[in-house]
């Protein structure tokens, strides 16, 4: 495809100075990270973001592919999460120094100029590894392709989940016959739970963490529910905006209600709503990564989407996905190993549902080990309901979509402004969004390629 447009000096200078120096928290992790492994006739270079839970489970899911490939010695190297890994995957292949492998947020791909920076999938080559089209939701294989190219292979969804505490819940009866909580199907339906709720709660407890000072996650749940009641961004050529305020105020004042009648409380920011929720609160919204905190905290507890308050069943889903960062000339015994890397992870996914995530890979879900993964089956029905952003350069995970708009949702859960005004806040600031360039290529959302 050859070099990039884009040089690492003109990159740095459109990326608007972000801070580069010195912030990329950069670590290598695994059993052969550090050298060539004795006898190993290819090295794959990997870089990813995953630390925490996530980075001993990749840990183990490398060290499991070594065992069963010693010809491939994988140098995998994880690097500090956000803004700081984007950039200097995006300086590495522009530089053509990319690693052979990487790792990004799907929503993010679209706006990292692929055919530039990233190189698109062999899907001859996974299906020689296993992996073909037919093994995943539809929708979630869509977004990974751009101009008919698959330039992303999903590894997993991650949603947003309500959390809710059995012992709680049984105790204001509000769980059915299996253990699970009552169905809701309204916003009047899901506040009566949370009024009986509160009632058997202990005193001093919020009913529900709702991270209500938090731009991202309220973005996220903002998404989510916007996309129950049906509502759309942009035209399909993205040209015009189609934000519906009407639909968005709904949304807000949803939100804001939670607040005004008592059920989450401001005082309790960031992620004080879990450990609520650790001490006894009844419910919590967060992401499906705290499964393994409250496993960890041994609670009585299960999890579902995001209730279908609006009627439809839609909860706000992200997936980390393998990319191919751009390298001229990309192929030989190093792509083939990307690939096969890339492949078998996806493939064997049951240790990386330990973490929460859903496999993409969908003959995983069906299989007797993850039906007995609890609550982790419980909420596996959200792979065919995700809510996510419009497919855009400035979407995707903590990217500038969410770093403008969520702090305008933000304003009015907390009642700073009129749910509203906010709604025509919101459509105006995608407006501008809609006809500002994207600083990887220059190019507007209109003029960045046809979406498949």
């Amino acid at each position: 495809m050859g070099r990039p447009g884009l040089d690492r000096r003109q990159l740095l200078a459109a990326m608007g100075g972000l801070t580069v120096a010195g912030s990329f928290g950069f670590a290598a992790l695994g059993t052969g990270a550090d050298a060539l492994a004795s006898g190993a006739d290819t090295r794959v270079r990997y870089w990813n973001l995953f630390s925490g839970g996530d980075g001993y489970n990749m840990i183990a899911m490398l060290d499991s592919f070594r065992k069963d490939n010693p010809g491939i010695d994988v140098k995998d190297s994880t690097l500090q999460w956000g803004s700081p890994f984007y950039t200097k995957l995006a300086m590495a292949a522009a530089g053509n120094r990319a690693p052979d492998l990487g790792v990004m947020h799907l929503g993010r791909v679209t706006g990292f100029s692929p055919g530039r920076l990233l190189d698109p999938w062999d899907v001859g080559l996974l299906a020689q590894y296993g992996v073909r089209e037919r093994d995943f939701n539809p929708a979630l294989w869509k977004r990974a392709v751009i101009d008919g190219k698959l330039y992303a292979l999903p590894l997993d969804i991650h949603v947003q989940l309500c959390f809710y505490r059995r012992d709680v819940l049984r105790k204001a009866g509000l769980l059915d016959a299996d253990g699970r909580m009552v169905p809701v199907t309204s916003a009047d339906e899901w506040f009566d739970v949370l009024k009986e709720a509160k009632a058997a709660t202990r005193k001093g407890l919020q009913t529900l963490g709702l991270w209500v000072n938090d731009q991202n996650f309220q973005w996220w749940f903002f998404v989510a529910f916007y996309t129950q009641l049906g509502g759309t961004w942009f035209s399909a050529d993205n040209t015009e905006v189609t934000f519906d305020t009407d639909k968005a105020t709904q949304v807000l004042e949803f939100l804001r209600r939670h607040i005004t009648e008592g059920y989450a409380d401001p005082g309790f920011a960031g992620g004080a709503g879990a450990e609520q929720f650790v001490n006894g609160g009844p419910f919590v919204w967060e992401g499906n990564w705290s499964v393994p905190v409250f496993d960890g905290a041994k609670l009585d507890y299960g999890a579902m989407p995001l209730p279908p308050v609006f009627g439809k069943q839609a909860t706000h889903a992200e997936s980390h996905a393998f990319v191919l960062p751009h390298q001229a000339g990309r192929g030989g015994p190093e792509n083939e190993g990307a690939h096969r890397l890339a492949a078998y992870v996806v493939r064997h996914a049951r240790q990386w549902a330990a973490g929460g995530h859903i496999p993409a890979f969908t003959p995983t879900l069906s299989t007797a080990a993850y039906r007995e993964l609890k609550p982790q089956s419980e909420y596996v029905s959200a792979m065919d309901h995700q809510a996510t952003e419009p497919k855009v350069w400035f979407a995707g995970s903590t990217g500038i979509l969410a770093q403008r708009v969520g702090p305008i949702v933000v304003s009015s859960t907390l009642g700073s402004a009129r749910p509203d005004a906010v709604a025509r806040r919101m459509k105006s600031t995608l407006a501008r969004l809609l006809a500002s360039k994207n600083p990887m290529d220059g190019k507007t959302a209109a003029e960045g390629g046809a979406v498949a």
